[in-house]
C-alpha cells in the first residue's frame, strides 16, 4: 500500500511538471503564438565601421559565453517539450550562430528580422514586414513553434520594450501577425 502510495504521488508530480513543462509547448504549436529571441551575448553595441554582412570576422560576434548560453536556451527549450521548430534567423552572423546553436536542425535567414540599427528610420518598415512574415508562416507552421532570432531594435519595436541577450518573447499575436500580448521569458541560466 505504502508502495502504491509513493508511486501515485511520485507520479502526479511528474504529471504536473511535464503540465508546466508543455504550456510553451502548447501555446507554440498553435497559430497564435511565435518566439521571438534576442541573440545570445555578442559583447559591444552595433558592429565595427565598414562591416560586410557576409563576413563574420567584420561584425560582432558571439562570446564563448554567448555560445554556451545559446546551447543552454536549446536544451532549455527542449525540456519544455518543444521538440519541432521552424527557426529563422537574421542574416547577421550573431543571429545565425544562436539559430544554429539552439540545435533545432537548421534554420533559414529571414530578411524580416535583419537589423537597422544603422538606420533607425526603418523601424516601421521592418516591424511592417516581420508582422506579414509571421502572418503568412503561422498559415503554413503546422504545429512546429515558430522561434525567429533577431536583434534588440527588432524586437524593441515589434513588442516596445527592451530585453537583454538571450532572452525571448512568446507573443501573442492576431491573423496579420500584430502582438495582442507577449511574455518576456528570462534567458535560463
Amino acid at each position: 500500500m505504502v508502495l502504491k502510495k509513493i508511486t501515485t504521488t511520485a507520479l502526479w508530480l511528474l504529471a504536473c511538471a511535464l503540465c508546466h513543462a508543455s504550456d510553451l509547448s502548447d501555446k507554440l504549436q498553435s497559430s497564435e503564438y511565435v518566439l521571438l529571441m534576442r541573440h545570445t551575448r555578442a559583447p559591444g553595441i552595433g558592429d565595427p565601421a565598414h562591416y560586410v554582412l557576409e563576413d563574420c570576422k567584420t561584425q560582432r560576434n558571439l562570446s564563448a559565453e554567448g555560445r554556451q548560453q545559446a546551447r543552454r536556451i536549446g536544451d532549455w527549450l527542449k525540456k519544455q517539450n518543444i521538440q519541432t521548430a521552424d527557426v529563422q534567423s537574421s542574416a547577421w552572423c550573431r543571429c545565425k550562430d544562436t539559430a544554429e546553436l539552439i540545435n533545432f536542425k537548421g534554420f533559414q535567414v529571414e530578411p524580416s528580422l535583419a537589423s537597422f540599427f544603422d538606420d533607425m528610420q526603418k523601424a516601421n518598415e521592418r516591424t511592417q514586414a516581420l508582422q506579414q512574415f509571421i502572418s503568412q508562416k503561422l498559415k503554413t507552421k503546422g504545429d512546429k513553434a515558430l522561434i525567429l532570432v533577431t536583434h534588440h531594435v527588432n524586437i524593441h519595436a515589434f513588442m516596445g520594450e527592451n530585453i537583454a541577450s538571450g532572452e525571448m518573447v512568446l507573443a501573442k499575436v492576431d491573423p496579420n501577425g500584430k502582438m495582442m500580448s507577449y511574455q518576456v521569458i528570462p534567458r535560463p541560466h
